[in-house]
């Protein structure tokens, strides 16, 4: 059995992300809008000063790089912390406490590494991940249809994405390409884009469920030198999905944040609340709504936990890291629409954060793989079944 007791340093970390969300976080966003997605600069700069003062700034980063090299289970654990505030699902503390480059650049040539790692662990420089397109996003094998031609010691690149979070004011990307149409998988290579390259356009800003909007991207005889291929050629799938697995995890306790914070709000609400001479928590029917709301939190922190450890062990992962999204954000947002069930008319309003997150939680039942990808992962495990190329 896995021992997933917090240890002295882990629940020092905590205490300081959760000090610092509670009063610093929540109170700022008092004077914001219901929708805002970002601080005023001064404010995040000073946040930032505390964050580092902690020890703690871009704790994605590996010691090796200069970063704190925060492990996975540890990174879980504060990924739960991070998002319990009204932007906490699609901005944790706003960003404050930085974030690393792109999984895919530390296995970049130390040429790439130099102009794009380097300098977004320094915040010099931003990214974007450009993998999903018009054509469809989950069976990349299948749907990816921008081409990559090679012409001389260059790159032609024809096509387009969808769905790019930042693209818009990003210094590059890291864009997937299909270089082989005579294979799947293995025909998809990945390259390092700069957003000036003539050929590069953000076509629209698209508006989402979510207090914020991604981006539709279109390449027209886009010039990408043959240094800028990132790994091998053919190799982008497996570089791609090597990171978006190990990501889903704290991608997923961070809905378990939202979860919980609603949870809290709704039990509170259900002792001071009264109908009909008595507290709403004295009613069966609430008292059932919070009883499952901690079932789901609970059973959706035990998956994340044992895929974290699976992973930093080195051991497979795969099944448990689909089965920790698919737990952790059904889930949440059950937590969620229970929860405002609770609060009856108020949690419709925008003066109580849950109808936020109710918006942005079901996108997370989409985004990075939908519910039902996810469970054609794990069946194709459990059954040893191997995915078509």
């Amino acid at each position: 059995m896995v021992d997933f007791k917090i240890t002295d340093e882990q629940q020092l970390i905590i205490d300081n992300v959760r000090r610092l969300i509670r009063d610093e976080i929540r109170p700022l966003e008092e004077e914001l809008d219901p929708d805002a997605f970002s601080l005023p600069e001064s404010e995040k700069d000073r946040l930032v000063g505390m964050v580092k003062d902690m020890g703690l700034y871009k704790m994605d980063v590996p010691t090796e790089y200069g970063g704190p090299g925060v492990d996975l289970v540890t990174r879980t654990l504060v990924a739960e912390e991070l998002s319990q505030h009204r932007a906490g699902l699609y901005s944790p503390a706003y960003g404050v406490f930085g974030s690393g480059p792109p999984g895919q650049l530390y296995n970049a040539t130390e040429e790439q590494k130099e102009k794009y790692l380097w300098p977004v662990i320094r915040g010099e420089k931003s990214s974007f991940f450009g993998l999903s397109e018009p054509s469809g996003g989950s069976d990349p094998a299948r749907a990816i249809k921008t081409r990559g031609v090679k012409d001389g010691d260059d790159w032609v690149i024809n096509g387009g994405k969808l769905w790019n979070s930042g693209a818009d004011t990003a210094d590059f990307g890291i864009v997937y390409v299909r270089t082989d149409p005579s294979k799947g998988r293995e025909g998809v290579s990945a390259f390092i884009v700069d957003t000036d390259t003539p050929g590069f356009r953000v076509e629209r800003l698209v508006q989402v469920l979510r207090a914020h909007y991604t981006t539709e991207l279109s390449f027209t005889d886009m010039r990408i030198p043959k240094e800028n291929l990132l790994g091998e050629e053919g190799g982008g799938f497996a570089l791609a999905n090597e990171y978006l697995s190990m990501q889903r995890i704290p991608y997923s306790a961070t809905g378990l944040g939202v979860a919980i914070y609603a949870h809290e709000m709704a039990t509170d609400w259900a002792k001071q609340r009264e109908t009909f001479g008595q507290p709403l928590a004295n009613r069966q029917a609430i008292q059932w709504m919070l009883v499952d709301n901690e079932i789901d939190i609970r059973t959706g922190r035990w998956a994340c936990l044992a895929a974290a450890d699976l992973a930093q062990r080195g051991e497979p992962f795969r099944f448990e890291s689909s089965m920790a999204k698919l737990v952790s954000t059904e889930g949440a947002g059950r937590v969620v629409d229970r929860s405002m069930q609770i609060f009856g008319g108020l949690g419709m309003s925008k003066d109580l954060p849950l109808e936020r997150w109710y918006r942005e939680l079901r996108i997370r039942r989409i985004g990075e793989g939908p519910s039902e990808v996810q469970r054609i992962v794990m069946a194709r495990d459990l059954l040893n079944i191997r995915s078509g190329s």
